[in-house]
């Protein structure tokens, strides 16, 4: 309970209070309808009784009923307004924490893990507030309660009563104890299956183009047929509260009518009404008893899931973020569009092999600097250290001079345009998604879009659309073409009038001619701004100011075009891989 209680909102609180009041106020008149049917009773047995006063006592009954029935029905909206609150505020704790996270980070969770913890979850945990706050104070009050007005009552019924609930306990710790571990694995099999099926959705024209249908349908099924299995074991173990709860309800009943029986045949003819009013007021709390402790089974079903649901929250939550805030702002710099790194190495966390080593390079203000290397060689590893997607390991990045690292993160991401190597698009149009994200430096306006989707070479298709700006894109940008989406995401980051523009090998998608006009257009449109661009085409980058091939995380040659030919053999190879050496001299 600990888990789901670390994260509730203060202001819910003052709710379960008033929930608390209500469930005490409606337990009080729970417990008086025995008293009155008791009553009803014995006025029946009685010679004389006026019809008026067994109507009275039944209306005081049927009173009591209509009460308990309203506050039950402002108990349940309570508890969801509770749940609701609870939910709202771990989601948005839990959306701002997965913000905060690193690369790094986001790799150790996995993206369907943190969806599942974000939505199934967090309902899981939903569930048993809307439940719980009635049934964690409810089922102990009516027990307590129900048991102080019988424990005067003859000691047979009691200690009948007494071992009906030692067993149902009995039960519940047994299931309780059996159920928690499979519940841990249904939620991780959860992730699974998440996995799976976003995998496929993802891939579906691979999958498709492929014949590769069946093979997903084996893994699909297999994930499925697991979490399946699983959920079957537990439940089964569960199945077993519902059938003890009917059997306990019911053998109560019966013993407390044939010890009822045995003790008005053993009383004195004047003490037989008054036992058997005893029997029908002792069976009604003992059923009372026996209710409460079916609400706690129906909470005992789903505690082991909403724990364990509430403990993969919280460990969301609780993880510290490995990439912190400095104090910088990015103001009154005497330098600006500067990027520098120093002696620089990086390894991943848990990683024994460095990923790049000892880098060391400066890109001045409005210079092109390329990066070219073999595949997996560290190219996208070494940019993304410069918005701090990771940290360095050893050495210094440093922008305008300073260390990115004492930057406030909001003030550095100002300073960037950045363009990832796989194009993304967001659900929403032309203009949301050029104009994306925010800059303190500057409002976006109309003609700052259409000024930056002209420079990317999009225009073009752009106005050709059916709204122009203002078409209609699909979430991950699905109905437009890959060199336009990444033609999109050019302009996404020119919109923002960066120091600095880094292109994750942003330009593959394009064909030659687009190229080459966008590279012309961009050098003479961001004259004033710093390029790093990341790409496998010599075509793309050899009128680079500065060209740095790495080789297996080092830098294997660094300079300009003609001079890398002549001196550095890794340069040379991948170039003659691409063109002739007629081409390469002009």
């Amino acid at each position: 309970m600990k888990h789901i209680l670390k994260h509730f909102p203060k202001q819910c609180w003052l709710y379960v209070a008033l929930n608390a009041v209500c469930i005490l106020v409606q337990v009080f008149f729970e417990l008086k309808m025995p008293e009155y049917m008791a009553q009803i009773t014995a006025l029946t047995q009685t010679q004389g009784t006026e019809m008026s006063a067994i109507i009275t006592a039944g209306a005081k009954m049927l009173l009591c009923a209509v009460l308990t029935l309203l506050l039950a029905v402002c108990i349940h909206f309570i508890s969801a307004k509770i749940a609701a609150d609870y939910s709202y505020t771990v989601r948005t704790k839990l959306y701002d924490k997965v913000e905060s996270f690193s690369l790094e980070q986001m790799n150790r969770f996995s993206t369907p893990s943190l969806i599942t913890r974000s939505t199934n979850d967090i309902t899981q945990v939903q569930n048993i507030i809307v439940f719980g706050t009635l049934a964690i104070i409810k089922a102990p009050v009516m027990s307590v309660w129900a048991i102080s007005k019988i424990s005067t009552k003859h000691w047979q019924w009691t200690l009948a009563t007494a071992l009906c609930v030692l067993f149902i306990c009995i039960v519940l710790l047994i299931c309780y104890i059996f159920a928690l571990p499979k519940f841990k694995r249904i939620q991780k099999l959860t992730d699974n299956i998440n996995r799976i099926t976003r995998e496929n959705l993802n891939g579906l024209r691979v999958v498709h183009a492929y014949n590769a249908e069946k093979y997903q349908e084996e893994k699909f099924e297999k994930a499925n047929e697991e979490i399946t299995s699983n959920n079957l074991s537990a439940h089964r173990i569960l199945s077993i509260m519902g059938p003890s709860m009917n059997i306990v309800m019911s053998g109560m009943s019966l013993i407390i009518y044939w010890i009822g029986a045995y003790l008005i045949n053993q009383a004195a003819m004047g003490d037989k009404l008054e036992i058997f009013s005893e029997m029908i007021v002792f069976s009604q709390y003992a059923i009372q008893i026996i209710i409460s402790f079916m609400v706690l089974n129906m909470i005992f079903i789903m505690a082991p899931r909403a724990i364990i649901s509430a403990q993969r929250i919280n460990e969301v939550i609780d993880t510290e973020p490995t990439i912190f805030d400095g104090e910088y702002d990015g103001k009154n710099t005497t330098v600006k569009g500067e990027i520098e790194f120093r002696n620089v190495s990086f390894k991943y966390p848990d990683a024994s092999d460095y990923v790049l080593e000892d880098i060391s390079f400066k890109a001045k203000k409005g210079q092109t600097v390329a990066i070219i290397g073999s595949t997996g060689c560290g190219k996208t590893t070494l940019i993304n250290l410069i918005p701090r997607f990771y940290d360095v390991t050893q050495g210094e990045v440093l922008v305008d001079g300073i260390n990115v690292k004492d930057y406030k993160l909001k003030s550095l991401y100002d300073k960037l345009g950045y363009v990832p190597q796989r194009a993304l698009l967001f659900s929403g149009n032309i203009n949301t998604n050029v104009a994306f994200g925010e800059n303190e430096n500057k409002d976006y306006t109309e003609d700052d879009v259409k000024r930056a989707v002209k420079i990317a070479q999009a225009q073009e298709f752009v106005e050709k659309m059916p709204f122009e700006y203002e078409s209609d894109i699909t979430q991950g940008g699905t109905n437009v073409s890959g060199g336009q989406r990444q033609r999109l995401c050019i302009a996404r980051a020119l919109c923002r009038e960066p120091e600095i523009l880094i292109f994750d090998d942003s330009f593959s998608a394009l064909d030659y001619k687009t190229d080459r006009t966008l590279r012309q257009t961009l050098k003479e449109e961001t004259s004033g701004t710093t390029n790093i661009i990341v790409a496998q085409r010599i075509g793309t980058i050899k009128d680079a100011d500065l060209i740095i091939v790495l080789d297996e995380g080092k830098i294997a040659g660094m300079g300009k075009h003609k001079e890398l030919l002549n001196t550095c053999d890794v340069y040379k190879e991948i170039a003659l891989s691409q063109l002739s050496k007629e081409e390469l001299s002009k």
